[in-house]
């Protein structure tokens, strides 16, 4: 227990002291999976949508691919993405490898499929009623779609809050596309890995206690929002 004390100290000491190696570890693991969580939200939730309120002959095929991504092992998602953008992949020449921007395609490939399957799920719980209530009061397919992901708001939230999680824990896909390069491409969990390696077990759960606070502060915040308990304290700042 004294270990685990000592780190629990030492995250402390580093938040405070305003660590410039540990603050640039944590602005670069919000800058990635932030963004990473932003374009899953673009692609996956409007995927999610699509699947669930239409009907087309390979609709089972599509959601079990999307339920399939769904657990997808970051090694996987890493070595998909590395056979595209290493040096003779398809493109390689924009030479993406090891840097931020390989890991955000990286998480992506992790969050997407988890967004869309949740935001599915949510959408064909839907009453089908609302649906045709909702064209014949005139309304064209944009404003139905955007009425019923309304309606669906709240999981849609939770899939967001699930997709966050999945990436910002990940360390598998990162580490093979970004390499954890120091001051580069070194993001918390690979950074606990290396402490890890080194022996630095203070230091490894400081930045676990780190990566705690960050996952809880993001999901605490979300969670606000989805049950609406934290709408008037947000508007007031």
């Amino acid at each position: 227990m004294e270990i685990i004390w000592q780190g629990i100290k030492q995250a402390i000491i580093l938040i405070f002291t305003g660590n410039r190696e540990v603050y640039e570890i944590l602005f670069l693991t919000l800058r990635v999976s932030g963004s990473a969580v932003f374009f899953s939200m673009l692609l996956g939730i409007p995927v999610g949508v699509l699947v669930g309120l239409n009907k087309f002959p390979l609709k089972k095929f599509i959601i079990a691919v999307i339920n399939t991504g769904m657990g997808l092992p970051p090694v996987a998602a890493g070595l998909i993405v590395i056979l595209f953008i290493w040096r003779s992949g398809m493109l390689g020449f924009l030479k993406l490898m090891y840097t931020p921007t390989a890991m955000v395609i990286a998480q992506v490939l992790i969050a997407s499929p988890i967004i869309a399957g949740i935001t599915l799920a949510a959408v064909q719980q839907i009453d089908p009623k609302l649906k045709q209530q909702v064209l014949s009061l005139g309304a064209n397919r944009f404003q139905v779609y955007w009425i019923l992901i309304r309606e669906a708001r709240l999981p849609a939230l939770a899939a967001v809050m699930a997709g966050f999680g999945g990436i910002i824990s990940e360390v598998g896909a990162v580490i093979m596309v970004g390499g954890n390069i120091k001051g580069e491409t070194r993001v918390l969990t690979t950074a606990i890995v290396q402490m890890v390696r080194m022996g630095n077990f203070d230091m490894a759960i400081a930045l676990v206690v780190i990566l705690l606070a960050i996952t809880f502060g993001v999901n605490f915040l979300l969670t606000l929002i989805q049950q609406k308990e934290g709408i008037g304290w947000i508007r007031r700042f």
